[in-house]
């Protein structure tokens, strides 16, 4: 049994992980922003398992949130196994000339920084006991630059090179350091992205069957479940009728 935090956990990625793990038998700190939303979800998930759940209540992109959540962790909870920096999020589809930097901060200080900062709270426990994975949820994104999409591509980018950079400098304390790039994954992702809009984030999924969020947490669970001298590096998720990330043949 292992201690495995998942950031983002309320809802898509992170939620279908939080559940598959738990269903295999690990105790799981649940992490997200609304405190009413992470209660709902612990009852929801104990009532199908015995495992047991915690609840973290922070924001990734406030460094303070994220040292005072830290600080509140019972002795029983703090020796975190696996760390999966899911948080993320996606505003705007505008070209750089047109875009808006408030959204442009909620993508950097997200993806960027809140991975950043979450993990600078986990790492030296993991350095400690020489041993210890963290999963960063990266993009297709990070692979080939779409248009009006620059920053978050951008973002995208740097969880891949703070992904190598981590494995760098873990690696030789038994740290295992994985980089997940789902493809098009249908959840919530267009619908913020396009601030609420239903009609326009259901086309981005039209005419071909995306990928769900339990696709991307059995590849987790794979990676994480896989035995103690194997570590995935890094793993691409298309789904099938998807060629690169600009390429989708719909019916």
């Amino acid at each position: 049994m292992k201690t495995i935090l998942v950031t983002g956990a309320t809802s898509g990625i992170g939620k279908a992980t939080a559940e598959l793990l738990a269903s295999q038998g690990n105790r799981i700190i649940i992490c997200g922003r609304r405190s009413a939303v992470l209660e709902e979800e612990q009852k929801r998930l104990s009532a199908f398992t015995e495992v047991f759940f915690f609840t973290l209540r922070f924001d990734v992109r406030n460094l303070e949130e994220v040292e005072q959540a830290f600080g509140t962790l019972p002795e029983e909870w703090r020796t975190i196994d696996v760390l999966i920096n899911n948080a993320g999020n996606a505003h705007g589809l505008d070209p750089l000339s047109a875009g808006k930097t408030e959204d442009w901060d909620s993508m950097i200080d997200g993806n960027v920084k809140g991975l950043l900062y979450v993990s600078k709270m986990v790492i030296p426990g993991m350095k400690e006991r020489n041993s210890g994975h963290i999963v960063n949820i990266s993009s297709v994104a990070a692979r080939q630059t779409y248009a009006n999409g620059v920053v978050y591509c951008a973002t995208k980018k740097a969880v891949d090179v703070i992904s190598d950079g981590m494995r760098l400098e873990l690696t030789e304390f038994g740290i295992r350091v994985t980089n997940i790039q789902p493809g098009a994954v249908e959840t919530d992702f267009s619908l913020v992205r396009f601030k609420g809009d239903q009609e326009r984030a259901a086309t981005v999924y039209a005419g071909y069957e995306a990928l769900k969020a339990e696709d991307i947490a059995d590849s987790i669970a794979y990676c994480v479940n896989a035995p103690k001298h194997v570590c995935i590096s890094d793993m691409t998720i298309y789904p099938s009728a998807q060629a690169e990330p600009r390429t989708i043949y719909r019916k």
